[in-house]
């Protein structure tokens, strides 16, 4: 099977049933996408798949095929994507571990969606699980990559 991740061609000669979440993290090295629920559930893994947030952990590799993927590690290649910035900004992480997922899918809502009301934030958003709460701090980060909160 050929892919692209992150911007890279590379191919895959193992089990076509075999989730795409380890492939990236055990064949490629990219250990930004988090394992958490393992049923597409928490949003710990999510990376996006020709531009749609996808959960890794239930994604078999026979879909990833011919697609175009990118995980955390490919969103900018020197963490300067909006979300990313504003997550730092607002120091958004507390333990950290969904916190990829969470700006994956915050990525992917902004590229649809450039100006999200609260409620489509809550829509979208309500996809990845945080177990420590950081929930408002989520959200005022999306709006700040999208333009609509001040410094």
């Amino acid at each position: 099977m050929d892919l692209t991740v992150n911007g890279q061609p590379r191919s895959f000669e193992g089990e076509a049933e075999m989730p795409l979440l380890w492939y990236l993290r055990d064949e490629l090295g990219l250990t930004g996408s988090k394992f958490g629920c393992g049923a597409g559930y928490c949003g710990a893994c999510l990376v996006h798949i020709d531009g749609v947030a996808s959960f890794s952990c239930v994604t078999p590799m026979s879909v990833a095929e011919g697609a175009e993927v990118v995980t955390i590690e490919g969103l900018s290649p020197d963490a300067s994507h909006p979300v990313q910035v504003a997550w730092r900004e607002l120091n958004v992480a507390q333990c950290g571990y969904c916190q990829t997922g969470q700006m994956m899918q915050a990525a992917a809502l902004l590229a649809e969606n450039p100006d999200p009301t609260d409620e489509d934030i809550e829509a979208v958003m309500s996809q990845n699980i945080c177990r420590c709460g950081t929930y408002p701090r989520i959200r005022a980060a999306i709006k700040r990559a999208a333009g609509q909160e001040a410094g």
